[in-house]
């Protein structure tokens, strides 16, 4: 059954006492799907985020991404005096990739992603509920790619296991979200990467790459 996050999230927004600031920590994956997910939850919480993405592959990009997520959060300090915390856990792409390995080259979005998702979320929601949170959340729900009903499931799931953290529902591509967060990574010249993050995911890009080169050279030939 469908259900509508978005609503959701507004509904414990309007349900925060006046004057209060609940204290949030939300996994973000980068700096672009984190653009207006910032503008949306700093007015009403007390923001941290934790970049727990040992997925992301090679350790290059990793530290690439990260160097973005700190410029932004920079920018938003600067531009609306928002103060943003940020957690980084130890990067071991090695460790985490076995989980996701039995479910080798199947297409992205099934199930070794749902596992990547949780995860992801599973490490932040139980840093969130030892560091008394009030709420936790995901970034990832930003992406039209990943499954909000899906990321959601996981989130309410989890929030059965941490008693004390609530879990902060969300859809954040909805009412031009998404389109906001463009306009604002844009605006503010970020790297925005052409691949989820793991090595499949990058495996994927590189194949799509070189197929659309082999087409473009095949139209080059043809108008000789």
């Amino acid at each position: 059954m469908y259900t509508n996050y978005y609503e959701k999230s507004e509904e414990i927004i309007k349900a925060i006492p006046k004057g209060k600031k609940p204290s949030l920590l939300m996994h973000v994956c980068c700096g672009p799907c984190a653009c207006f997910p910032f503008t949306y939850l700093c007015p009403h919480f007390d923001l941290t985020i934790m970049f727990n993405n040992s997925n992301i592959y090679p350790e290059a990009e990793h530290g690439k991404r990260l160097g973005e997520l700190k410029k932004l959060i920079g920018y938003m300090k600067r531009d609306y005096g928002y103060d943003i915390k940020l957690i980084v856990p130890e990067y071991e792409n090695e460790t985490y990739m076995k989980d996701l390995e039995p479910f080798g080259e199947i297409p992205e979005g099934g199930e070794r992603c749902w596992v990547c998702y949780r995860k992801r979320m599973s490490q932040a929601y139980e840093y969130a509920e030892e560091h008394g949170f009030d709420y936790f959340c995901t970034v990832m729900s930003i992406s039209r790619e990943k499954n909000s009903q899906i990321l959601n499931a996981i989130g309410a799931s989890l929030e059965q296991e941490h008693p004390h953290t609530k879990y902060f529902y969300s859809d954040f591509k909805k009412k031009d979200g998404a389109l906001k967060g463009t306009e604002i990574r844009k605006g503010y010249d970020l790297y925005y990467q052409n691949y989820c993050g793991c090595v499949y995911s990058l495996r994927l890009r590189e194949a799509y790459d070189r197929h659309k080169r082999e087409q473009e050279n095949l139209k080059s030939k043809d108008n000789i």
